[in-house]
């Protein structure tokens, strides 16, 4: 009986670990994400004229072109940096947890949770920010964040190159 309870407990752990781990394909897309980036434009879709706006509950849309973002796939963590730009941006250094998210038949997604100097969740309660991942090679990465402009669907085009 001590036996039949040993097996089923592996058995069962191990089916736990498998189906929490992540496809090949999200692994893939993992690595090749990890490194440094530069975010070089932010383009919009269902949004006509300028755009003013706060996004990623941080800076001013304009703020972030420019931005450096590190990923680190070994251990999930990484940073992205605004830089001063005269009186309009304030300099951010902020660290977060990022992973690739994967649901069953819909595209990837870049997932990432601001964390302090400690690794603890800044947003605890709230899930973080996902990225529709549009294409990702090894020099230039778009992600997709869809939102709501005026009561209609809209979404902002993040247009990233390694550097």
């Amino acid at each position: 009986m001590k036996k039949l309870f040993f097996l089923a407990s592996v058995v069962t752990m191990s089916l736990v670990l498998f189906s929490c781990s992540s496809s090949k394909e999200a692994r893939t897309y993992k690595k090749t994400v990890d490194g440094s980036w530069q975010l070089q434009t932010i383009t919009t879709e269902g949004i006509t004229g300028k755009v003013k706006a706060q996004i990623l509950e941080e800076a001013d849309f304009n703020c972030f072109v420019g931005s450096q973002w590190k990923f680190n796939q070994y251990n999930s963590l990484g940073s992205y940096e605004i830089s001063k730009n005269g009186g309009e941006c304030v300099a951010v250094k902020r660290n977060i947890r990022w992973s690739i998210y994967e649901e069953s038949g819909m595209p990837k997604m870049l997932q990432y949770k601001r964390v302090d100097d400690k690794y603890k969740d800044i947003d605890a309660e709230k899930a973080g920010f996902r990225f529709t991942i549009i294409s990702l090679d090894n020099n230039t990465m778009q992600l997709k964040s869809n939102i709501t402009f005026e009561g209609k669907p809209a979404a902002f085009i993040y247009n990233f190159v390694r550097s």
